[in-house]
């Protein structure tokens, strides 16, 4: 066996630890988990890839709305709905 020191944000861990204890999996099983994956998928096991242009104008988008003080918001989905016509 083998040491690995990683460096990860405290809320990362905590979120993680939390996870991977409801999995019954502690942290060290769970970094040895992905890294057995990893080498039996051939690389990292999901995908890991840019957002497209859709993606990246829709992000746009939502921070532009959330900048706009005039933009419709609603505090329910029925309201939503309603106006959609749904």
């Amino acid at each position: 066996m083998t040491t690995i020191n990683v460096r990860v944000e405290e809320k990362v861990k905590q979120q993680a630890s939390e996870l991977f204890e409801e999995l019954g999996l502690d942290m060290s099983t769970a970094l040895n988990l992905f890294l057995r994956q990893a080498i039996s998928y051939g690389g990292i096991p999901f995908e890991i890839r840019k957002p497209n242009k859709i993606t990246l104008d829709a992000i746009e988008e939502g921070r532009r709305l959330a900048q706009d003080k005039n933009a419709v918001g609603y505090s329910n989905i029925n309201d939503f709905k309603a106006a959609l016509g749904v």
